[in-house]
């Protein structure tokens, strides 16, 4: 009986609520609800300014439409996530739905994320079904977005020597950091009169203060 009532307290400690007035979307795989971050486990949706393969249609902008359908589910009532852990990044790996919907089933079968198989296997059928009707980044081969990081990375550092990349940005909205692959980072000129800061890895950007951008807003019900 000990044994069940610690287990239940537990399982009540990893579901976490979204009943926050507001919500905002970081991108098509990661939402915050209140002060917690949830980056959904076992997927891997594209990049906000990510652009994928339409075959002879040329690109389509699959990072926006990930986003967008983001958008789209949280205005559909409230938003309840269970934690699988943290990501050492401040994130909880979280499986989350809504109105009975899981919502990392839904975006890697509406072919709008990938299934993370590096981290888990979770949702290799859902991939293996939205690939065989060729919806969404399934249309033709586009390069999945762990591999458009890298190469945005890889091509970001070699303009800095020192292996620090991501841009530490101070203005209106806060103190906000970019990765290589953000849309906005060609933009942003780094002032140290302003005392803005290169940082070589998001951990140490989220330790000094800086968070990541948000894309969205959308109020929850």
């Amino acid at each position: 009986m000990i044994r069940l009532i610690s287990f239940f307290c537990i399982s009540l400690s990893l579901a976490i609520v979204a009943k926050a007035e507001r919500a905002f979307v970081i991108d098509g795989d990661t939402i915050i609800i209140g002060d917690i971050t949830h980056r959904l486990h076992g997927i891997d949706a594209p990049e906000e300014g990510q652009l994928c393969k339409a075959g002879k249609d040329g690109n389509w902008p699959c990072g926006k439409a990930a986003t967008d359908e983001m958008v789209r589910l949280l205005a559909g009532g409230t938003v309840r996530c269970q934690s699988q852990g943290n990501d050492g990044y401040g994130r909880e790996i979280s499986i989350c739905s809504l109105n009975g919907k899981e919502l990392n089933h839904h975006l890697v079968r509406q072919g709008l994320a990938w299934a993370f198989r590096k981290y888990s296997n979770d949702y290799i059928e859902e991939e293996e079904q939205a690939k065989s009707e060729g919806v969404g980044i399934w249309r033709t081969q586009s390069d999945p977005a762990w591999a458009y990081r890298e190469e945005k990375w890889q091509h970001a550092i070699q303009a800095r020597p020192d292996g620090c990349p991501i841009k530490g940005d101070i203005s209106e909205q806060g103190h906000i950091y970019h990765v290589p692959w953000s849309p906005w980072y060609s933009e942003i000129e780094i002032s140290e009169a302003k005392n803005e800061l290169w940082f070589c890895t998001e951990a140490e950007a989220i330790q000094a203060g800086f968070r990541a951008p948000i894309w969205r807003y959308q109020p929850t019900h």
